[in-house]
């Protein structure tokens, strides 16, 4: 049997219109991405880079940012786990919320080993340790010496008590031989201030949170985590370089039953915005170095990273009621 040329044409063009398997499992309605710290900080302007490539590409054009802080991020991690799991609620978060709560509450109201479905990772971001411009050195190892001459200097701001900003600064003590003490602040804004004015003259966080005052010298990064020096701190020596690596991550995350094909959808579509060479220059400029990953590797990197920071946790007794 022929077909008239013109049939033909047609069922050509609807075959190359028809979206792809994977773009048809995308959810359809609006999709809230959940960031569970205040607009302008650096978890909420990664996640707004990301959310705006996202409607660039068209496949998801309904998009919009939800901040819910509070809690050290865990109230957006509550609030996901009684999402609808249909792919229109997303979780932007720092390992900071997904891995030291975890650890540090006494009753948690959510465990993201088993209310979250992991879709990929976003990138990681070294912990830093700042001082006040007002100190006479530039260096960690001078801020040891000067605080081993009065312990009582040796208080710091972290940007969240029970994360990783507040673990990072007792492992630095532990390493260093010197009592370093935490001191709790909500989110790093207020630790920024409070460094610019001279009140406290040392700090803890993201270099995400830091970068900018740092290289503006309004503060001064003098020590960071992870493996290596970081992209956008070269110049910075890092824990590593003693022996101590330390590595926090960003990722999205589903409410766990969330069908699998709509995760996979999800994945491919949140990785290749995050990759897109404009985003990926925004988000390097504020200290997250891009890396994604398949949701297997996320929810291995996610258990792992809890039994990384397990034992300074439990040596630390700290505990959120």
């Amino acid at each position: 049997m022929h077909l008239p040329r013109r049939a033909l044409l047609r069922a050509s063009g609807a075959l190359l219109a028809a979206p792809s398997l994977a773009e048809a499992a995308l959810p359809q309605g609006t999709v809230r991405i959940l960031v569970g710290f205040p607009p302008g900080g650096g978890t909420d302007v990664m996640g707004r880079a990301i959310a705006e490539t996202l409607r660039k590409r068209g496949k998801l054009r309904n998009i919009v940012i939800e901040n819910r802080a509070g809690a050290s991020g865990t109230v957006a991690c509550e609030a996901l786990k009684y999402a609808v799991p249909d792919g229109t609620t997303l979780l932007f978060a720092p390992s900071a919320s997904t891995v030291q709560p975890v650890l540090t509450f006494r009753k948690l109201p959510f465990d993201p080993r088993s209310d979250f479905a992991p879709v990929t990772m976003t990138g990681t971001v070294q912990t830093c340790y700042v001082l006040a411009p007002s100190l006479p050195f530039t260096s960690f190892r001078d801020y040891v010496a000067w605080v081993k001459q009065d312990p009582k200097r040796g208080s710091f701001g972290s940007t969240a008590l029970g994360s990783s900003t507040h673990f990072f600064g007792l492992q630095l003590g532990g390493a260093f031989g010197v009592e370093l003490e935490p001191v709790g602040y909500r989110g790093a804004a207020p630790v920024i201030a409070d460094l610019a004015a001279g009140h406290i003259k040392a700090g803890c966080g993201g270099v995400s949170d830091f970068l900018t005052h740092h290289k503006d010298g309004n503060l001064r990064i003098v020590i960071t985590s992870g493996p290596k020096r970081g992209v956008t701190t070269p110049e910075i020596p890092t824990i590593a370089e003693l022996g101590h690596p330390d590595q926090a991550s960003f990722g999205f995350y589903a409410p766990a039953g969330t069908p699998a094909p709509v995760v996979a959808a999800l994945r491919d579509e949140l990785a290749a915005a995050t990759m897109e060479p404009e985003v990926k220059a925004q988000l390097l400029a504020i200290g997250l170095e891009p890396e994604v990953s398949t949701p297997a590797e996320l929810g291995r990197i996610l258990v792992e990273d809890i039994e990384r920071w397990r034992p300074v946790v439990e040596k630390s007794g700290f505990k959120v009621d």
